[in-house]
C-alpha cells in the first residue's frame, strides 16, 4: 500500500490526511490549531489527532500552507538586498537596501552597457552584515541572463547569503513586477524553510520516512529542495491546494470551487480537472508577481466575519474578522454577564457595534500609544472585557475609545456577532456558547426593533445574498468582465430583485449558474444550499469537505514547463533563441527550431526530476507567429513560441 499524508497549515488551523491513491480512499482526517510561535507544536497535534499507526507505508508528505501568502501580506520575512542592473528603480519595492549598477539588455539580448564589475563588488560587501539576503534583477534578463548569471557568481563567492537570480523565477516581461518576484522570493526563504523543518522534525518524531513535497500556487506539487529555493512558488498555495482536493473528492473536472472559510471566501474555475491560471500573475496584498498561480477570487466572507448593523439599518457581514462571541465565551463565561449589562445600555454608537468585546493577543511593541490604549491593554492582560465594561473601567464614553489601530497591529482583537453566532443561536451549530450568542444576536436585535427570531432570519438572508454575489462576481470576471458588481446600482437593481423577492415587485428576475458549484470549507453546509437555491445551481458538498486543502495536498501531481522563444535576429538576418538560461543565435530557422525543442526537453525533464517526478510525460506546444502585411500577399514571420510541460506523480 502507498499511502500520502496531506497536511495544509493555515493562519488558524492545520489539517491533516492520510490518502491511499490507489484506492482513491480517505483513510483518516484530523484538525489542529496553527500555532505560530512553533509551527511544530501544530503540525504535532495534527498529527496526534490522526490516531495513524501505519506510517512505515506513508511514501509521501505533501504540504500547503497559506504562511507564504500571509507573510508577503503582513509584511513579514527576511531583510533583502536587492542589486538592480541596467535600470532605475520603475516603482516601490519591499526592500530597505538597493543598488543601481550598470549593465542589461535591450530587447534582442545585447548588452545595453557593460558589467562594472569593481562597482558590482563595492555594492555587495556595502550590504554585508544589514541584509539575509541577496535579489538579483537585471533589465529584459528574459533575453538574456548572462549579468545576472556573472553577478549571482560574484555573491557567492563573497558571503554566504541566499541569491536569488529573477530570470530563474519568471520568463515573463515586466521589469518591475520580475523585481519584486524576485524580491519577495528571497524574504520567504526563511518562512518556508521553517516549515520544512518543522514538518521533518515532527515526521522524524514519529518515524515517518517519506519525501517532502509542497504544493505551488497553481495547484502542482514541488520537491522540498525546490520549496526552499523558490518559496514564491507557494503564494496561494492553500486556495491551490483547496480546488485539487475538490476536484479529487468529487471527480468533477468542470465546475466551481467555493472554499468558505473562517476569514474568506475562495472561489475558482475549474477547466479539465485544473483550475484557470491568473496569466498576469499572481496579486498577492500590494504586490503583482510574475508567478504561475491559480485564478482565485477571494472575498472578506467567512465564518468569522464581523456582522455589523449600518447607519441606514442594513446587516453586513465582513470583511473584518473578529472572534465569534461563542468562542471567546466558551472559555471566559463572564463576558456574558458584561454583554447583559451592554444590552441595557442605550447608546447610539458611531465606530462601533453594542456586542463588541475585545481581548489582548500579544504584548504590545509600539512606544506611541495614546494614554486610552495603554489603559485598555493593561486592564485586558486579566482577561477580554466588553466595550461598555471596557469604557466604564477608563471613564469614558465608548465613542471616544477607539482601539482599532491596536486591533489593526495586532495587538488586541475584536469579539463580536459573527456567522458562526448566527448558526449557534439558530441551533444549527453549538459546539461553543450557545448562550453568549443569543445574548449577542439579542442586543443587536433590540437595535433594529426586532425579535431573535427575525434578526436570525435577516443575517442570515444577507449572509447567503453575499455568497451568491461571491459567485456572479467571479463568473463575471471569468467571462472578461471588469465590473464590480456591488457599486453598480443598475447591476445591483436587477440582482437585488432575483436574491430578495418580494411581493409588490412589478416583475422579478432570476439567474441560473449553468456549471455545477462545489462546496468546501467547515461553514459551507451551513450556508451554501440555500445560496444554491437562489441563484439556480447544481450544488456538490463532498464528504470530508472540511479537509479539502489537506486532501488536495495528497493528491496533487507535478507539472513544469518550460518556455523558449526564437525571434528574428537583428537587421533581419537569422534568428535568436531567447531561454531562461541563455541567448543564442542560429543562420537557418530549422536548426533554431530543432536546437530550441531538444533543449527545452531537456530542461523541462530536470526540472521535473528536480520536483520529485520519476516517471512523466512530456506536452509540446509549438506556435509560429505571423502578422499579415499591407499587401496581405506575404505573412511576415513574428516569432515561434515553445512551450513543453513534463506531468508526472511523485517518486515513490
Amino acid at each position: 500500500m502507498s499511502l500520502v499524508l496531506g497536511i495544509d497549515t493555515g493562519g488558524t488551523y492545520t489539517d491533516a490526511v492520510v490518502v491511499d491513491l490507489k484506492s482513491k480512499e480517505i483513510i483518516k482526517m484530523a484538525k489542529a490549531l496553527t500555532t505560530r510561535e512553533d509551527l511544530t507544536v501544530g503540525i504535532r497535534d495534527c498529527i496526534d489527532n490522526l490516531d495513524f499507526t501505519d506510517v512505515k507505508n506513508v511514501n509521501v508528505v505533501s504540504l500547503s500552507t497559506t504562511l507564504a501568502t500571509n507573510a508577503i501580506v503582513e509584511g513579514r520575512g527576511c531583510e533583502v538586498g536587492l542589486l538592480l542592473i541596467g535600470h532605475e528603480p520603475t516603482g516601490q519595492f519591499p526592500v530597505n537596501h538597493y543598488s543601481v549598477l550598470p549593465g542589461g539588455h535591450n530587447i534582442k539580448g545585447r548588452p545595453q552597457a557593460d558589467l562594472d564589475l569593481e562597482l558590482t563588488r563595492q555594492a555587495i560587501k556595502k550590504m554585508m552584515g544589514k541584509v539575509d539576503a541577496i535579489a538579483i534583477s537585471s533589465y529584459l534578463s528574459v533575453r538574456n541572463p548572462e549579468h545576472e548569471i556573472i553577478v549571482s557568481e560574484m555573491v557567492r563567492e563573497l558571503s554566504n547569503l541566499p541569491v536569488v537570480c529573477a530570470h530563474q523565477l519568471t520568463t515573463s516581461l515586466g521589469f518591475h513586477e520580475r523585481t519584486v518576484t524576485a524580491v519577495l522570493n528571497a524574504r520567504l526563504i526563511p518562512i518556508i524553510t521553517e516549515l520544512i523543518e518543522s514538518v521533518k522534525k515532527v515526521l522524524e518524531e514519529k518515524e515517518i520516512k517519506a519525501y517532502v513535497m509542497t504544493v505551488k500556487g497553481d495547484g502542482c506539487l514541488m520537491s522540498e529542495r525546490l520549496a526552499r529555493e523558490k518559496p514564491i512558488e507557494t503564494i496561494l498555495s492553500g486556495p491551490a491546494a483547496s480546488i485539487i482536493g475538490a476536484a479529487f473528492l468529487t471527480q468533477n473536472s468542470e465546475a466551481l470551487v467555493l472554499d468558505m472559510g473562517g476569514t474568506t471566501t475562495d472561489i475558482a474555475v475549474l477547466k479539465n480537472g485544473v483550475p484557470r491560471i491568473n496569466q498576469e500573475g499572481a496579486v498577492v496584498g500590494e504586490w503583482l508577481t510574475r508567478i504561475r498561480a491559480a485564478e482565485i477570487f477571494t472575498y472578506g466572507l467567512g465564518g468569522d466575519s464581523y456582522i455589523q448593523l449600518t447607519k441606514d439599518r442594513r446587516i453586513v457581514a465582513g470583511p473584518q474578522r473578529v472572534w465569534p462571541l461563542c468562542v471567546v465565551a466558551y472559555r471566559y463565561p463572564y463576558l456574558m454577564e458584561e454583554l447583559k449589562t451592554s444590552c441595557k445600555k442605550d447608546y447610539d454608537l458611531l465606530f462601533a457595534q453594542a456586542s463588541d468585546c475585545f481581548m489582548l493577543l500579544k504584548k504590545p511593541t509600539v512606544d506611541n500609544m495614546t494614554k486610552y490604549e495603554e489603559e485598555a491593554i493593561d486592564i485586558l492582560r486579566n482577561g477580554p472585557r466588553s466595550l461598555f465594561s471596557l469604557a466604564q473601567r477608563i471613564e469614558i464614553d465608548p465613542n471616544l475609545l477607539d482601539l482599532q489601530r491596536m486591533v489593526n497591529l495586532g495587538i488586541i482583537s475584536r469579539i463580536s456577532v459573527t456567522p458562526t453566532d448566527i448558526l449557534h443561536a439558530k441551533g444549527t451549530y453549538v459546539q461553543w456558547n450557545r448562550d453568549a450568542s443569543n445574548i449577542g444576536v439579542d442586543i443587536l436585535a433590540s437595535r433594529l426593533a426586532v425579535t431573535r427570531e427575525k434578526f436570525i432570519e435577516m443575517a442570515s438572508e444577507a449572509i447567503v445574498n453575499d455568497l451568491c454575489l461571491t459567485c456572479l462576481q467571479s463568473l463575471s470576471a471569468c467571462e472578461g468582465q471588469n465590473i464590480w458588481l456591488k457599486n453598480n446600482e443598475a447591476a445591483m437593481y436587477f440582482i437585488n430583485k432575483a436574491l430578495s423577492p418580494k411581493a409588490d415587485y412589478l416583475y422579478d428576475s432570476s439567474f441560473k449558474v449553468k456549471m455545477p458549484i462545489v462546496g468546501i470549507g467547515a461553514p459551507a453546509r451551513a450556508w451554501l444550499p440555500k445560496m444554491a437555491q437562489k441563484i439556480h445551481a447544481s450544488l456538490v458538498i463532498p464528504e470530508y469537505a472540511e479537509v479539502a486543502n489537506a486532501v488536495g495536498a495528497a493528491t496533487g501531481k507535478i507539472m513544469e514547463t518550460i518556455k523558449v522563444l526564437i525571434k528574428p535576429g537583428e537587421d533581419g538576418c537569422g534568428y535568436l533563441i531567447h531561454a531562461p538560461w541563455e541567448r543564442k543565435y542560429f543562420e537557418l530557422f530549422d536548426r533554431a527550431l530543432e536546437y530550441a525543442l531538444c533543449e527545452a526537453k531537456k530542461h523541462a525533464a530536470l526540472a521535473a526530476e528536480k520536483s520529485g517526478a520519476k516517471d512523466y510525460e512530456m506536452v509540446i506546444n509549438h506556435e509560429d507567429v505571423f502578422a499579415s502585411n499591407a499587401n496581405k500577399e506575404n505573412n511576415i514571420y513574428v516569432e515561434s513560441r515553445i512551450e513543453v510541460t513534463a506531468v508526472g506523480r511523485p517518486e515513490w
